[in-house]
């Protein structure tokens, strides 16, 4: 008897909260379709060595990692013969790494190790000290450590074996950063909201529903995808709280009726906005079957005549009968029954909507990617 009281209650609950808080149909929060001016983070790339590899780095006649050897190895002091050095055990790499406007002195950051050379694997490989820098030409931060593979390869005399990717790899923290972004968040007077998706009605509810949410006119938009958010006074020199408020807006996106088609795996897929006139679709398939059969002759015991080989042809003609079937989709539901009503496989669909955006009865774009 309590667990069933317990059941009542927790149902009752249930029900109340449902009934207070409604849940918004198709609604997704604002940080899901848009990004935010001054939180972008900046790429940064940097040139570098892989050494202690199992004599798959780069072959010898790469002049790029000679070069780069040779002046590694002078700027420590050391006097090289090129001739005596052996360059299997080294690759050059391209070291990438994306780095946020938060980012301070100090901090790590994960980097993306990608050979340039003729290299086979970097497995067991370490990458030296190498300087990454921005778009501006100023080092940012310095990478190295060991680097970590998805992949294995095994070579001997007469086979190889390899899983994944062997010249891609990556540490993780393995930069560190040595300069701060000059930008200070706190400070500004506005923030740009750039949104993801690219419609006049998604932008014009984002505009009033910020305005809605901070009950001020706060929001202006610049373009189809871009609203600028004035800061309110009391956020300013502290705009963590009004972010936090910002990003967690609840909108409810819209978007144009498409249909997209990838005919290269039979891929259809329908948008919720997609609707059809009334048409008569009848879709069938013609098959045609040739049999080739020869026969052989062989001639008759104790002669000098030649086998004879005639040929024999089958033909066979099938013919699906299919009637004609009215579609008419009002909603998605109804025009997915409708073109499964006719017995159509996904390759079929590709021709029908094709033919049905031909009859000007698909008020939808068909994109064909």
């Amino acid at each position: 008897m309590k667990s069933a009281n317990n059941t009542l209650i927790l149902t009752l609950a249930f029900l109340i909260l449902g009934f207070f808080f409604p849940e918004q149909a198709h609604s997704v929060r604002l940080k899901d379709i848009a990004n935010f001016g001054g939180v972008r983070t900046n790429q940064l790339v940097g040139y570098g060595l892989v050494v202690g590899l199992s004599g798959t780095g780069d072959r010898r006649s790469d002049q790029a990692t000679v070069r780069s050897v040779v002046n590694m190895l002078e700027s420590m002091g050391v006097s090289v013969d090129r001739g005596n050095l052996q360059f299997r055990n080294v690759a050059a790499v391209i070291v990438t790494a994306d780095m946020p406007a938060s980012a301070r002195s100090g901090s790590r950051l994960d980097v993306t190790i990608s050979s340039i050379g003729d290299a086979n694997s970097l497995q067991g490989g370490v990458l030296i000290q190498t300087p990454l820098k921005g778009i501006d030409g100023e080092i940012y931060a310095l990478a190295q450590g060991p680097l970590t593979l998805g992949g294995f390869s095994v070579e001997g005399q007469a086979a190889q074996v390899t899983t994944n990717i062997t010249t891609v790899g990556r540490i993780p923290n393995g930069a560190m950063v040595e300069r701060e972004i000059p930008f200070r968040f706190n400070s500004q007077e506005s923030i740009q909201v750039n949104l993801n998706v690219h419609d006049f009605s998604t932008t014009s509810q984002v505009m009033e529903s910020i305005n809605a949410s901070f009950g001020q006119n706060l929001a202006a938009a610049k373009d189809i995808s871009t609203i600028r958010v004035n800061i309110p006074s009391q956020f300013r020199g502290n705009l963590i709280p009004f972010m936090a408020a910002l990003e967690n807006i609840q909108v409810s996106p819209d978007s144009p009726a498409k249909v997209v088609v990838d005919e290269k795996t039979g891929t259809v897929v329908i948008g919720e906005n997609v609707r059809i006139s009334r048409v008569a679709v009848s879709h069938g398939d013609l098959n045609i079957i040739v049999r080739e059969q020869p026969q052989v002759f062989m001639p008759a015991p104790f002669t000098e005549a030649d086998p004879v080989v005639v040929p024999d042809t089958d033909i066979a003609v099938i013919e699906e009968e299919r009637q004609l079937v009215v579609i008419e989709g009002a909603t998605i539901n109804e025009l997915v029954e409708g073109l499964n009503s006719i017995g159509a496989t996904p390759r079929d669909l590709i021709t029908i909507l094709r033919t049905i955006k031909a009859a000007g009865a698909l008020y939808a774009d068909l994109e064909v990617i």
